[in-house]
């Protein structure tokens, strides 16, 4: 089970959270991960970013997602550790 925690406090909310939290919905969903995944809001992980939203997966702090970068976030990181924990 991956927890994946995607921050909507003030600054993460203007640089597209609710995006971003979309764009996991929906991977999730494509990828039939449900039973998987975590999917939670939380309030600030300390380190805002101009640029891009905050995301805690586990116990690791990734900055500066966007929707630009969300495709190789996801493949290289989420799916890390999905695969990962499944060991």
């Amino acid at each position: 089970m991956v927890f994946i925690d995607v921050c909507v406090g003030s600054s993460c909310h203007l640089t597209g959270a609710p995006e971003i939290v979309d764009l996991i919905q929906k991977e999730v969903a494509k990828n039939h991960l449900e039973d998987e995944v975590v999917l939670s809001g939380c309030f600030c992980l300390g380190k805002c970013n101009r640029v891009g939203v905050s995301v805690k997966i586990d116990d690791e702090v990734y900055t500066g997602i966007t929707r630009d970068n969300f495709r190789e976030f996801w493949d290289n990181t989420v799916m890390k550790a999905i695969k990962n924990s499944e060991v």
